[in-house]
């Protein structure tokens, strides 16, 4: 929004601003605030910013904790759900080191800038260009309880099949199928006009929108689509949609979440997120006697990111439940493979993009539990990976599969390889396999070992807790 302080400063006496919040993105990838009034922004904010506890936000240790944010203010926006007139502003995180500000190494933004930094040097390309496809579940209802001796989840949707029975109230129909959402019409698509505003809200604030549809889920899952941006530029636009959704969902008395499985009888939410890349220019993932019309660089980068896939999901998909989503017969990907048009497989190449422009291949298999900065980074350090060790995806075994790949056998299955089936799995895999990410210094090895440390907790933690279904199976056995 703007291109230095003295602009922001000189937009807030002119417009009347009142309060600034100073955004702050933690290791889970949630937002922090501090909030300043608009009396208190100036000049020196960009050279002595603001301190704050860095291991609240599960950055470092404690006694090593202190850190500084300073707002990056071309990040600058309206925040239109405020009662007093608000700019909001993701801040970059900084340490003090001999005296002097120097930027955290581990902050979730710095990783996504030294991702594309790396791209640049080793000439792999000028521009990374992400599309993710946000699923989220738009609901009316939530309340869930755990306790030692009482463990209990409520979860509704008015558009959902299981209402057609309820006459407590004047019911007049109009309720969605199970697995039966997929782009439908109004009056079905109840959340259409939710949708409607929050793309509209998104473009006012920078976020340019491709298109939203309602989605398979029947109990009010849909889909948000923007359009594509660098690796930075699209973790700054996920923070600001997830905010947004919430702030828009609570003003409409609604409820969203993005939890990849929260029915078990629905399609999970994913993040599919679609890749192209360009150098000179150019679009560069083109070539018309290619596998699908896709080159060799593509296909590199592909390599890359299979060979790596094991290890990638402890980041694209590090919540325990990631993993009930990622299992046969729900849309989304269990195995390790690529080919045209194929949702069974890990990557697809989508079968619709014809011209130079629109090439891409698409991955399945993340999900929104990620802190977006860490995904994107990881994926995109995997596929220049594959790309400078020239990884050729059809030599190492991936593919291309033109098949179901949900109906191969057990031990067809196994020849090929498949994704974790829980989060310690995917833990492991991190431990074993991550020199990639720490190419270039892009991410650190505290990094890696913090978020492994973490995902471990939260597996053990969720493991330990007896499930409603074990005593319905277990308890009279």
């Amino acid at each position: 929004m703007f291109q230095s302080i003295h602009e922001m400063i000189d937009y807030c006496k002119t417009h009347h601003i009142e309060v600034i919040d100073l955004k702050v993105v933690d290791m889970k990838g949630v937002w922090h605030r501090l909030t300043i009034t608009s009396t208190k922004l100036d000049e020196e904010i960009m050279f002595k910013g603001i301190g704050f506890d860095g291991s609240s936000y599960g950055f470092l240790t404690v006694e090593k904790s202190d850190m500084v944010m300073i707002p990056d203010v071309e990040t600058a926006y309206i925040d239109r759900y405020k009662d007093h007139k608000t700019i909001a502003v993701i801040a970059n995180i900084y340490i003090i080191k001999n005296g002097q500000l120097e930027r955290f190494e581990d902050d979730p933004r710095y990783i996504a800038h030294k991702a594309e930094t790396y791209m640049q040097q080793h000439d792999i390309a000028d521009e990374v260009l992400l599309g993710p496809e946000f699923e989220f579940f738009v609901l009316d209802h939530v309340s869930y309880k755990n306790t030692n001796q009482h463990v209990e989840v409520k979860i509704d949707s008015e558009q959902a099949d299981w209402n057609m029975g309820d006459d407590t109230k004047q019911n007049i129909g109009f309720k969605v199928k199970h697995h039966g959402g997929y782009h439908l019409d109004s009056p079905f698509d109840a959340s259409y006009e939710f949708r409607t505003k929050v793309a509209l809200d998104a473009e006012k604030i920078g976020i340019p929108i491709k298109y939203h549809h309602s989605e398979n889920g029947g109990p009010g899952q849909v889909e948000i689509e923007v359009n594509f941006a660098g690796i930075k530029e699209m973790g700054d636009r996920t923070m600001k949609m997830k905010n947004l959704l919430n702030l828009a969902a609570v003003s409409m008395n609604k409820t969203i979440t993005f939890m990849p499985k929260p029915f078990a009888n629905e399609a999970g939410n994913g993040l599919h997120v679609h890749i192209q890349l360009k150098k000179n220019g150019e679009y560069i993932m083109y070539d018309e006697k290619g596998y699908s019309n896709l080159s060799k660089l593509a296909h590199y980068a592909i390599g890359g990111i299979l060979k790596h896939a094991r290890s990638l999901t402890a980041i694209t998909n590090p919540a325990t439940n990631s993993y009930k989503r990622l299992v046969p017969g729900y849309e989304a990907p269990v195995t390790i493979g690529y080919a045209t048009a194929n949702r069974s497989a890990v990557i697809r190449i989508p079968g619709y993009t014809i011209d130079k422009s629109e090439k891409r291949f698409e991955l399945r298999s993340p999900d929104a539990m990620s802190n977006p900065y860490f995904a994107y980074s990881a994926i995109m350090m995997a596929a220049f990976d594959g790309i400078i060790n020239k990884i050729d995806p059809k030599k190492a075994g991936y593919g291309p599969y033109d098949i179901n790949l949900y109906d191969l056998s057990g031990e067809e299955l196994a020849k090929i390889g498949s994704l974790p089936t829980n989060l310690q799995e995917a833990a492991n895999a991190l431990k074993e396999d991550h020199d990639y990410l720490m190419a270039g210094d892009v991410f650190s090895k505290r990094m890696i070992e913090n978020h492994i440390a973490q995902i471990e907790k939260e597996h053990y933690l969720v493991n330990r807790m007896p499930h409603p279904l074990e005593f319905q199976l277990y308890y009279n056995q």
